[in-house]
């Protein structure tokens, strides 16, 4: 019994150094020098950039939405605090898209279909694509749902959001960017 125990001890150790080494390998290199500010996803850094279809079949790239204010949501149909986020950020895109803000949901479930039936049930007004494990471990990883950012003006990431988040926090922090 004890052997197993430890047999069992062991390969938790090795499993968490395997899983920190390709954590510091996906994160060096290349990729944090272009990204001026700090690693992955951080506060600071200049958001990874992406071209995706949405849910419609039309393009989306952040590229596009450069100048304007930006609130990226990773979220999925079956989580909780996302579906009562979601509601806000359509409330959102409504009152400020004059003053050059933009919604872009990324869902994280596995297929379309059920993000299809739940974007028409939420009448959402903003593009939404599938993301894929590429793009989430280009924000620094999206371990769970719902995770945030706002993007300012600059491109650059001002505030990041994990979990679930008092939508008058994310307000307040819009509202400042979009005055700068």
């Amino acid at each position: 019994m004890r052997k197993a125990v430890l047999f069992l001890v062991a390969i938790a150790i090795v499993f968490c150094l395997y899983e920190y080494a390709r954590h510091k390998s996906a994160h060096s290199g290349a990729g944090v020098a272009s990204n001026a500010g700090g690693p992955p996803g951080a506060v600071g850094s200049v958001a990874p950039a992406f071209a995706l279809k949405d849910i419609d079949g039309k393009a989306l790239d952040l590229n596009d939405f450069r100048g304007k204010v930006v609130l990226l949501d990773y979220w999925a149909t079956w989580c909780g605090p996302c579906r009562s986020e979601i509601p806000h950020f359509v409330e959102f895109q409504d009152k400020y898209a004059g003053q050059g803000f933009q919604v872009m949901g990324i869902s994280m479930d596995d297929g379309p279909q059920p993000v299809q039936e739940f974007y028409k049930q939420f009448k959402i007004n903003y593009p939404v694509a599938m993301g894929t494990t590429q793009l989430a471990e280009s924000y620094g990883g999206i371990l769970g749902l719902p995770v945030t950012f706002l993007i300012g003006r600059d491109g650059k990431i001002a505030a990041k959001y994990v979990g679930a988040t008092e939508t008058s926090v994310i307000q307040q922090k819009l509202e400042s960017l979009l005055k700068q």
